[in-house]
């Protein structure tokens, strides 16, 4: 093993990517969807299972999450929820990062929703 895999490996860091069906596939199976987009996209609408915590209150709020469970995070359209998977990955979690984010799950099909279980749609 070279030394900056190493490193990585004691320190965190490493994710996955994965696209919407295996994404599906981890939250059906016990894994969490979450959704760090801010508070109006995901009102607009959003996974049907997801948990939002928007990206600016992960670190204050990364005691929320499951630490035995997968973690899949998402945004609009996988920038942030790049950024979120690096930091929840530093700490040690099992995360994999929705690639395409929201965008790539209603292109394959899947539901979003608004308040109240309404149809939601992409902002």
């Amino acid at each position: 093993m070279r030394l900056g895999e190493a490193v990585k490996r004691l320190l965190g860091g490493r994710y996955t990517s994965v696209g919407p069906e295996r994404a599906a596939a981890l939250v059906g199976a016990g894994g969490m969807l979450l959704d760090v987009r801010e508070p109006a996209e995901w009102r607009a609408g959003h996974a049907p299972q997801a948990r939002h915590i928007p990206l600016a209150q992960l670190a204050d709020r990364i005691g929320e999450l499951p630490a035995d469970r997968p973690i899949v995070t998402v945004c609009r359209s996988g920038a942030r929820s790049r950024r979120a998977a690096a930091r929840l990955a530093r700490d040690h979690r099992q995360v994999h990062n929705l690639t395409g984010g929201m965008r790539a799950w209603v292109d394959a099909g899947y539901a979003l929703q608004a308040k109240g279980g309404r149809p939601g749609r992409l902002v």
